[in-house]
């Protein structure tokens, strides 16, 4: 699985992915974002996927923007060129790929801002090769595992949050993936980019770089929950602590008429007749009765063929 992240807000892009590659049983380390220049233009790509597929498509896509015959001046375009270049790719393998089981699958985050641009873009771009871009009603896009890191940016990220709110937000969102998904992990790369700068900062970040915020968090939500307001659930909580304790009991579930015979006929039989309750009940139901009740009775021994 992958983390890969893409946030646009007001004054820039961040993007973070994880580096972790699962092939099989073995985990590998690998990038899974790429900076891309067109003339001064640059413009960043982070995929999740199949790597072969991931691999082959960017290889087309780097010749296309080394050709001086193709024109990139607006970042759709580039998109575009992309989206054409994994079409390409599914023409030549996605038979193949299904022969040996698996299904073509690739999804792509592209975001910068080329010469005819009026502001930072982010495009998603789906395996078929068609796309959508990122805008201010959903500031940001997770493709891979994406279930556990949505809940913070859902309630913390905005249209308007700067950009280093908008970093730190995207590493908790990476953190409650890294903490519940197996298959995401250390090191990530970050990659920041400021409206009309032409210019695209990468970074790469080991786990103990985040030793003391992970820390910090881990803390301030413990104590964030301890100091939690719930209303009407503080007083069911009151309530249940108001009622008086039970004593308890080594059985609690009624017994049945069999389980009762049982014990009323040992406490009529003198000391070594116990094995004589049998003769109690009779007949092949009750006998499949007693067996599986013979619990009740330490004097009772069952043959297992009975049970």
């Amino acid at each position: 699985m992958t983390f890969c992240l893409g946030i646009k807000v007001k004054d820039g892009l961040v993007g973070i992915a994880d580096t972790r590659i699962t092939t099989g049983s073995e985990c590998i380390t690998a990038k899974k974002v790429t900076i891309h220049r067109y003339g001064r233009y640059p413009m960043f790509l982070m995929t999740s996927g199949l790597r072969s597929v991931r691999d082959k498509a960017l290889t087309y896509f780097t010749e296309v923007i080394e050709d001086s015959e193709h024109h990139f001046d607006k970042l759709y375009k580039a998109v575009n060129e992309f989206g054409k270049q994994i079409r390409r790719v599914a023409d030549e393998d996605r038979e193949a790929l299904k022969k040996g089981g698996l299904d073509f699958n690739i999804h792509a985050l592209i975001g910068g801002q080329l010469e005819r641009d009026s502001e930072h873009k982010l495009f998603l771009l789906y395996p078929e090769g068609n796309w959508v871009e990122i805008g201010e009603g959903t500031p940001y896009h997770i493709i891979g595992s994406a279930r556990y890191g949505k809940p913070v940016l859902d309630r913390a990220l905005g249209f308007a949050s700067p950009m280093d709110f908008a970093l730190k937000v995207g590493y908790l969102a990476f953190d409650a993936t890294f903490m519940s998904a197996t298959d995401v992990a250390f090191p990530i790369d970050v990659v920041m980019y400021r409206n009309n700068t032409h210019d695209i900062i990468e970074r790469r970040f080991e786990k103990d770089d985040f030793e003391a915020a992970a820390g910090a968090w881990q803390d301030h939500i413990v104590q964030s929950i301890q100091n939690l307001p719930m209303g009407q659930l503080d007083s069911v909580f009151a309530k249940a602590l108001e009622q008086p304790l039970r004593p308890s009991h080594t059985y609690s579930s009624p017994m049945s008429p069999a389980a009762q015979l049982i014990l009323s006929h040992n406490a009529d039989t003198p000391q070594g007749q116990g094995t004589t309750a049998h003769s109690s009940v009779s007949g092949a139901n009750s006998r499949t009765t007693l067996a599986r009740e013979t619990h009740f009775s330490s004097q009772q021994h069952v043959p297992k063929t009975q049970a």
